[in-house]
């Protein structure tokens, strides 16, 4: 079966500026806008240092003090990308030009205060604004996207995600030390995966934990998304499954009336190393057992994933497409349940009464 999972590239690619140089930037955005073929005019970082070196690396020309010496520097057709934490988001957006292109680092704000205090920003400087919602691009998401849209596993009535591994949140040292760790700064990916699936849902429940043993805010979660009486959406993760990798499980899996999809999101297993990704697929024939099938797909999460949220935005600001599916005006809808599923892991759930015993 020949399925198009691979992102269009914009027909004219726009010089970009990256402001931040954290980890993710080497791991992911530079590395996948080499491979997209993408032009890296300049960067900035606080540490001025850090910036220099990943100039170095990947032989991007200018390196900035400060983001008003970017953007002063700057192209005027670049779009920018900005890879800081999120109480910093405000501010830099202020800095920007009025209608320029820019992708946000998710999580779009901490809590959901900052998360509109962003898209005001956006909207009063008229940004073509996204958020790098990029697990919707990762191949075997694109792949299983296209199967679901043309009908080839019938009406989707089941999702789940489910991650069951251990995670070296050391890896991650400011944000492993975040008061909503796990919902705010992992759990999001599959919200907005979900999101983009199903729609928005009516209501969520959920509830997020910690580690008896640990220091983390929370390592553990179970997201119940309510879309009515037939579809069963759910989200369970666990990153303190510590006892090596034979039972460990990263998983998408999408059901239908007609088969299912599941792909295995090798890159959080042994992370950073990884294992490779697998994408199955079964469609049942009237008359014939049920048998699985797999796909090899090109790519994965990182970097290919990052490359289409950015060619995503260049299309936009170019007019080669109308649809900015990341676009801030939809991912507050995702942070609007992130904020709900706090609220019902706060809340708690139906207490049982004697009196139904």
């Amino acid at each position: 079966m020949q399925i198009p999972y691979k992102p269009i590239l914009p027909q004219n690619p726009l010089p970009i500026i990256i402001i931040g140089a954290g980890g993710i930037v080497a791991d992911a955005h530079l590395p996948a806008y080499k491979k997209a073929g993408f032009s890296v005019v300049g960067i900035t970082n606080r540490t001025r240092a850090r910036a220099e070196k990943l100039a170095t690396e990947w032989g991007i020309p200018n390196v900035y003090d400060t983001v008003a010496d970017a953007v002063a520097n700057a192209p005027a057709n670049a779009v920018y990308d900005i890879t800081i934490m999120p109480e910093k988001f405000v501010e830099t957006l202020e800095q920007l030009p009025d209608g320029c292109g820019v992708i946000i680092q998710k999580p779009m704000g901490d809590y959901f205060w900052q998360t509109k205090e962003i898209l005001e920003v956006c909207r009063r400087k008229k940004l073509n604004a996204a958020i790098n919602c990029q697990l919707r691009f990762a191949p075997y998401v694109s792949a299983a996207r296209y199967m679901i849209e043309h009908g080839l596993i019938g009406e989707l009535y089941d999702m789940e995600v489910r991650v069951t591994l251990e995670t070296p949140w050391e890896l991650f040292p400011f944000v492993m030390v975040h008061p909503r760790l796990e919902i705010q700064y992992h759990s999001i990916h599959y919200i907005d995966l979900m999101r983009s699936f199903l729609g928005d849902p009516q209501s969520v429940y959920a509830k997020t934990l910690k580690h008896p043993a640990k220091k983390l805010s929370s390592s553990r979660s179970t997201i119940l998304f309510d879309y009515g009486d037939t579809m069963h959406a759910v989200i369970n993760t666990n990153h303190d499954h510590s006892f090596g990798p034979h039972n460990q499980e990263s998983f998408i899996k999408w059901e239908g009336t007609k088969g299912a999809i599941k792909a295995r999101m090798g890159l959080l297993m042994d992370y950073p190393h990884g294992v490779p990704d697998k994408f199955e697929y079964c469609i049942v024939e009237e008359g014939k057992q049920p048998e699985w099938k797999e796909i090899e797909l090109e790519g994965s999460w990182f970097p290919d994933a990052f490359i289409g949220t950015m060619s995503s935005l260049m299309r936009y600001q170019n007019g080669e497409t109308d649809v900015l599916s990341t676009h801030v005006e939809d991912v507050i809808k995702t942070m609007a349940v992130v904020e709900s599923a706090y609220q019902s892991s706060d809340t708690g759930g139906v207490v049982v009464s004697e009196k139904l015993v």
